[in-house]
C-alpha cells in the first residue's frame, strides 16, 4: 500500500513514522507547504518527499493522510475524494460549521471513504468504557465527567487561528461523550474565563472553561478544559452508573496528587502532552485507516461525526458569550 502524507509538522512527522513502520505499507510520500520540512522528515525516516502537496495527487496513492493546517483540510479532502483516494484527515473537517457542511455536501455522493481523526476512540481505556456502558454493566448512567487539561498553552499565533477552546480542544471530549455513551447532547451551559496570557482575550478566546450538559436520555455530563494545568497533561473520563463506574485515564502517569495522609503518590512521571498520552491510540487509528482504505471496514469516524462534535462546540461558544443554556438544535443548519 502506497500512502501520501500532507503536512510534515509535529503530528505529521509522527504519523509518517508510524505509517512507515506498518508491514502493509510499501511506501510513504511526504509533502508540506514547506518542501524543506518535508524533505527533512523524509530523510530522517527513509521515506519519499514530494515537491509539493499538489504533487501527492500524481504519486499513485492508495490513501492520503492529512495533517496539514486546518484551512487546507477542505480542499485536500475534496481533492482526494475527486481523485478516488481514501482519505484520513485530522480534525476538524473545516474551520467552521458552514465549511464543514460544504465539504460534507460536496463528497456526499462519492463512494470514497473519509476518516476523521478522533484518536480517543482508539484508546484502550475509552474502548473499555464504551463496552461497559453498552453491556449494561454500569446500570443506567446518571453522570459523565470529561476533562482535557493541557499543561501549558500553545503559541499566541496558534490560538488566533484555532477556533477557540471549545472547537479546538473540547471537541475531542464532545465526540468521546457521544461515542462512549451512544447518546446525543441536547443542551449545554458553558462558562469560560481568562487568568493567563492576554493573547487569549485578544483572540476572543478563553483559557479555562466548564460545561454542563444534558444528554438526550437525561444523563448529566460535565466537561472541564484548561490550557494551564501545571501538574501535567490530564485527560480523564468517568462514566458513573446505578450499578458501577468506569474511569479512563487513571494510570501511573496521571498528574494527580492526593493530600490524604498515608496515600502514596503515583509513580509518574506525568504525561507531558497529548502525543505521549495517546501514542498507542494514534497508531491504532492509522492502522484502522489501512483497513478503511483497503475496503475491509467502513470509516470508524466520518465527517458527520466531526460535524456533530462541532455543533456541540458551537453551542458552547454561544452559551459562553450569551451566558445562557443553549440547545444544540439552535445551532444546527
Amino acid at each position: 500500500m502506497r500512502l501520501g502524507l500532507a503536512g510534515a509538522g509535529r503530528i505529521g512527522a509522527s504519523h509518517a513514522e508510524t505509517l512507515a513502520g506498518f508491514e502493509e505499507v510499501t511506501s510513504v510520500v511526504v509533502a508540506d507547504v514547506d518542501p524543506a520540512r518535508a524533505q527533512a522528515v523524509a530523510v530522517r525516516l527513509g521515506v519519499e518527499a514530494a515537491e509539493g502537496i499538489d504533487a501527492l495527487f500524481r504519486a499513485g496513492l492508495d490513501g492520503l493522510v492529512i495533517a496539514a493546517a486546518t484551512d487546507a483540510h477542505p480542499e485536500l479532502i475534496i481533492q482526494a475524494v475527486d481523485a478516488r483516494v481514501p482519505v484520513f484527515c485530522e480534525k476538524p473537517v473545516a474551520a467552521d460549521i458552514p465549511g464543514t457542511l460544504a465539504v460534507i455536501d460536496r463528497i456526499a455522493d462519492a463512494d470514497v471513504p473519509v476518516q476523521i481523526g478522533f484518536q480517543r476512540r482508539f484508546d484502550a481505556g475509552y474502548q473499555a468504557a464504551r463496552v461497559a456502558v453498552e453491556s449494561g454493566e454500569l446500570g443506567w448512567l446518571h453522570t459523565v465527567r470529561a476533562t482535557t487539561l493541557d499543561p501549558a498553552p500553545p503559541p499566541a499565533a496558534y490560538i488566533a487561528h484555532s477556533g477557540g477552546l471549545f472547537r479546538d480542544c473540547g471537541v475531542h471530549d464532545f465526540d468521546i461523550i457521544r461515542w462512549v455513551t451512544g447518546r446525543e447532547v441536547e443542551e449545554v451551559f458553558a462558562l469560560g474565563r481568562n487568568k493567563g496570557e492576554q493573547f487569549f482575550a485578544d483572540s476572543g478566546d478563553v483559557d479555562t472553561a466548564a460545561v454542563a450538559m444534558t444528554l438526550d436520555d437525561g444523563t448529566l455530563a460535565t466537561v472541564s478544559l484548561t490550557r494551564y494545568n501545571g501538574a501535567g497533561y490530564d485527560v480523564r473520563f468517568e462514566a458513573l452508573g446505578s450499578s458501577g463506574n468506569a474511569v479512563v485515564g487513571l494510570d501511573d502517569q496521571a498528574p494527580l496528587r492526593s493530600v490524604e495522609p498515608g496515600v502514596e503518590p503515583l509513580p509518574g512521571p506525568a504525561y507531558p502532552g497529548f502525543m505521549e498520552r495517546f501514542r498507542t491510540a494514534y497508531a491504532a487509528e492509522l492502522r484502522a485507516f489501512l483497513d478503511v482504505a483497503a475496503g475491509r471496514i467502513p470509516s470508524p469516524a466520518g465527517a458527520g461525526d466531526a460535524l456533530e462534535a462541532f455543533y456541540i462546540a458551537e453551542a458552547c461558544e454561544v452559551s459562553r458569550k450569551e451566558n445562557r443554556p443553549v440547545r444544540v438544535a439552535e445551532v444546527r443548519r
